[in-house]
């Protein structure tokens, strides 16, 4: 291992926020690290230098941190509740803590035997706490850890056993249940990691292979049965099925896989037998990718978490520096030493920082985590606050709003009886021709089940249309003013197309030698769900929502009132569409572009919030945008915004709570009823509050 060399380490034991602060300070400090960064979201390491998994085991021995090598390291399965240490030793501080109140009431708090017991109950709630707290206090490094040890000693000190042995017990809870709140946070990546198999059955050499996915390559073939979940990516050879893709795009309606399509690790084959061409190894494919993003994504630090580390750096010792004076200034002034030790020790307790430093964190790894499982990828908490911030959101037309390709709208004919006749004829010869219509067309005419008749003398004229004959006629099918030409079409005919243009449609007339015979008019279509969307959008409160298109600006605004949206920018080329969301962003502030995630690369950079459609298996996409919608899903847009809105407002409620309380128990001070009891149930309490109100994001759905 050189000293330029990157190693993933999954973490174990990983439980609160600022010791993995100060485990990734500890690994910075090791001798040829040049960068060390640890994901708390996640439980990942990511070192760079020459370094070994002892040194690094060394770095986190503090607090029991442990780690294992990320390519040799696969999920752990979750340690029931009963077998955490953490849970452990708070139920046995709480069995002597218990035992020696019981005896303090029946006697006094200096009955020896209740002393020993509260000594106990100290002892191993605190031991870890402790040997932590006097090591930083000998560095002079001051966190929560070394702040309760102090408050414990000084307890010890005054005599208050009692009460240093609540405070030991109910740090020991709000610790144990930092611990599960970031567990249940980092399900959402359990989750992922689970679903997709680790071995599966491959075809080599004519024989059937069961191996672990790690070995499987490039070109095998899986056998895949029903109800058995894909283990890799790859293309349908053999075989149809349906197949279940909720775990990687959030769909709930299964797919149709045939030939030739693509299909995805992790989901569930629910009908027929398939044979899959896997086309990607097992760290490349759409799963792993998501995996990773997800987790970048937890470690990536949002504005509001940014805040409060800085807040944190200089709020510890502001308390230490007023829990001195407290303790000290009336004492000299002539007060009682042993009521002011004991109210600065009050002091010290209320102000450790847990509740205000797990605030942000819990809360951006649970919204991004329910985000993934809903199939949608945010790329970081930066880009969560800032979707629920959006004042304006621009969509790309083609491909986002539409459905990114031609189908016939209309066919109007003058003879009602030879409609059939007429579409096969007109079918046939669209079928020679390289127009990017004449494909929709021919779809159509299978789609009505008109069946196939040969043409000859087949002629495509440039800008204008084609012609050929069909069973002993010709027929011509081009633009209004080519037909026009040959025969002069009714004012009924002009009136319909030019009504049917002005709807965003392209129009062709039909002639039938040389005789008008009809009109066929092709349009990219609207998405079924793009009009319940923006719908949905303004009732959210998203009032401007802006189409960019290439198209005409007839066709442009055609589409536009149809979709009911603000504006509409037509004739746009991709940099146009970059210089409006800057104009976008002068007017309205933050500015969300939706795109396919290629040709808008541009302005989805640009944007405030970049969001791709159709990320699962769209390398560009998830690479480009800060947020990848993975089923090319527009519905799960107001989802989204909804969740982003609801994580903003729990993160600034988190701060609240954590503050307030503790304000609140400082100035009790001033009458002298800060006790230890009072300022370790503020303490804890803003850490139950913040953890359970982060946690409730668990449970948005919609």
């Amino acid at each position: 291992m050189t000293a330029t060399t990157r190693s993933e380490y999954r973490l174990e034991n990983l439980s609160c926020a600022s010791c993995a602060a100060k485990f990734e300070k500890n690994v910075q400090a090791l001798p040829n690290v040049t960068e060390a960064k640890v994901n708390f979201g996640a439980s990942k390491l990511s070192v760079v230098g020459d370094v070994t998994t002892a040194q690094i085991n060394q770095a986190g021995a503090f607090d029991g941190i442990t780690v294992a090598e990320e390519k040799n390291s696969r999920l752990e399965k979750p340690i029931p509740f009963y077998k955490r240490k953490e849970n452990i030793v708070t139920v046995l501080s709480l069995v002597f803590l218990v035992i020696g109140a019981i005896l303090s009431f029946m006697h006094d708090e200096t009955y020896p035997p209740a002393i020993v017991f509260f000594a106990i109950s100290i002892a191993i709630g605190g031991a870890s706490m402790f040997k932590t707290g006097i090591q930083n206090l000998i560095r002079l490094d001051f966190d929560m850890k070394t702040l309760m040890t102090i408050a414990i000693i000084g307890a010890v000190i005054i005599g208050e056993w009692r009460e240093g042995a609540v405070i030991v017990f109910l740090f020991a809870v709000s610790e144990a249940l930092e611990a599960y709140s970031m567990n249940k946070a980092r399900q959402s990546i359990q989750s992922l990691m689970d679903i997709a198999p680790s071995s599966a059955t491959v075809r080599r050499a004519g024989e059937l292979l069961t191996i672990p996915t790690e070995e499987i390559l490039r070109g095998d073939v899986l056998l895949v049965r029903p109800g058995e979940k894909i283990a890799m990516d790859g293309t349908v050879k053999k075989g149809s099925s349906t197949i279940n893709q909720a775990a990687i795009t959030g769909e709930s309606v299964p797919v149709l896989k045939e030939h030739g399509d693509e299909v995805f690790a992790g989901t569930l084959n629910e009908e027929g037998g398939l044979e899959i061409e896997v086309t990607k190894l097992v760290q490349d494919t759409a799963l792993a990718k998501i995996i990773h993003l997800v987790e970048e994504a937890q470690a990536e630090k949002a504005p509001s978490q940014k805040f409060v580390d800085r807040f944190a750096r200089y709020y510890t010792p502001a308390i230490m520096v007023i829990a001195l004076l407290i303790a000290v200034v009336p004492p000299l002034l002539g007060a009682d030493w042993n009521t002011w030790v004991y109210q600065g020790l009050a002091v010290l307790v209320v102000g450790c920082p847990c509740a205000l430093v797990v605030s942000t964190p819990v809360a951006i790894v649970t919204a991004i985590g329910n985000a993934a499982r809903h199939g949608v990828l945010i790329k970081g908490g930066i880009h969560l606050e800032e979707t629920g911030r959006l004042n304006a959101i621009a969509f790309d037309k083609t491909g986002t709003l539409t459905k990114g390709y031609p189908e016939v709208s209309d066919f109007v004919i003058e003879n009602s009886t030879e409609k059939q006749a007429l579409l096969r004829a007109v079918s046939a010869v669209e079928s020679l021709s390289q127009h990017p219509l004449a494909r929709a067309i021919v779809n159509y005419a299978t789609a009505e089940g008109v069946g196939h008749a040969d043409v000859t003398d087949f002629q495509s004229v440039t800008g204008k249309g084609a012609y050929g004959n069909v069973e002993g006629d010709q027929f011509k099918i081009g633009s209004i003013s080519w037909i026009d030409s040959f025969t002069k079409m009714p004012e009924e005919a002009i009136e319909m197309a030019t009504a049917l243009q002005r709807e965003g449609k392209s129009v062709m007339a039909i002639m039938k030698n040389n005789v008008y015979a009809g009109l066929i008019a092709v349009a990219d279509p609207i998405r079924e769900e793009s009009q319940a969307l923006l719908g949905k959008l303004k009732e959210i409160g998203i009032r401007h929502t802006v189409m960019l298109t290439g198209d005409h600006e007839q066709t442009g605004k055609a589409i536009g009132k149809a979709l009911d949206m603000t504006d509409v920018r037509a004739g746009l080329m991709p940099e146009d569409k970059l210089h409006v969301i800057k104009e976008l962003q002068e007017k309205y502030g933050r500015v969300a572009m939706v795109g396919d995630g290629v040709n808008d690369a541009p302005a989805l950079a640009e944007a405030s919030v970049g969001i791709a459609m159709g990320g699962a298996g769209t390398d560009a996409a998830l690479e480009t945008a800060d947020i990848a919608l993975m089923a090319d899903d527009l519905e799960k847009l107001p989802y989204t915004i909804t969740l982003s809105r609801k994580t903003l407002r729990i993160i600034k409620e988190n701060i609240m709570f954590a503050l307030g309380l503790k304000i609140i128990a400082l100035l009790l001070i001033i009458p002298g009823w800060l006790t230890l009891w009072i300022a370790i149930f503020a303490d804890m309490g803003a850490t139950i509050l913040v953890v359970l109100n982060s946690l409730r994001l668990i449970r948005i759905n919609k």
